[in-house]
């Protein structure tokens, strides 16, 4: 019998996976990485199986970087590397059923972690281009349309290995701040796991970044399959929701109201 699972969560840089991280770390039956001398308590710093510098995990950089698209059948789906992963992070985790690890890289090693650990779930999290753009422009000397046009291009990749997963759901930061009820209890019923009181103290962070930069016309169309519209505009969007446990999947949606995908 397995003795945990693991949920991945990721998601470009300044997207809002650490909140979304810490709201899972919070349900009952979930262990998180907490405490760790590592940025954002991320896993992929506490672990040697697959190398990760700096240059490796680079704002803006990673996601569209083949090299680091790691997937089913490449070099590190091997035994070696799981057998590894659990235990360099075994040190960091309580005993619970569920693991939360978080890392903005997890967003381009879904496919190979789901072949590492088949039965492991994912939460991609997304956040309005402009506004990820904006918020990272404090460490990347890129122009705003570079960094939009990025975002795009990874969340390009991300919907073609999003096909490929057996558990996955999509939350997006301007979700959670306006519902953080509901996104929790989304979150809870993914992992077949009791809701907790949502905080009471989450603040929408997009309106610090008004008018900092928007999208040209094509960028727009694009922002759109996403649910993003330009000035920050946040359109209906269903997002994705899969699980393999019809059960689960409907319960997830049941949270918002929307039709499950199975």
């Amino acid at each position: 019998m397995t003795p945990h699972r693991y949920v991945f969560v990721g998601g470009l840089h300044r997207s809002g996976t650490s909140l979304v991280a810490r709201l899972i770390g919070d349900l009952p039956g979930v262990s998180a990485i907490n405490a760790a001398t590592v940025p954002e308590n991320e896993g992929v710093y506490l672990q040697g199986a697959i190398p990760h510098t700096a240059r490796h995990g680079m704002p803006m950089h990673f996601a569209t970087d083949p090299a680091q698209h790691h997937i089913e059948g490449s070099h590190f789906d091997r035994l070696e590397t799981q057998t590894r992963l659990e235990r360099d992070w075994a040190p960091y985790f309580a005993n619970a059923p569920w693991r939360v690890e978080k890392s903005p890289v997890n967003l381009t090693r879904m496919r190979l972690y789901q072949q590492l650990f088949p039965l492991s779930q994912f939460v991609v999290v997304t956040r309005h281009p402009e506004a990820v753009a904006a918020a990272t422009s404090k460490w990347v000397d890129m122009d705003h349309a570079a960094m939009m046009d990025h975002w795009l291009d990874a969340h390009d990749i991300v919907r073609r290995d999003l096909a490929y997963l057996h558990a996955v759901m999509t939350v997006r930061y301007e979700d959670l701040v306006a519902e953080p009820k509901a996104t929790l209890a989304r979150l809870a019923a993914f992992l077949g796991v009791d809701t907790v009181p949502a905080p009471q103290d989450i603040r929408d962070g997009n309106q610090d970044y008004t008018g900092m930069g928007t999208f040209s016309a094509t960028q727009a169309e694009r922002a759109s399959e996403w649910g993003y519209g330009p000035g920050l505009e946040v359109l209906p969007w269903a997002g994705v929701t899969r699980h393999p446990l019809r059960r689960i999947a409907e319960n997830v949606e049941a949270a918002t109201g929307r039709r499950a995908l199975t």
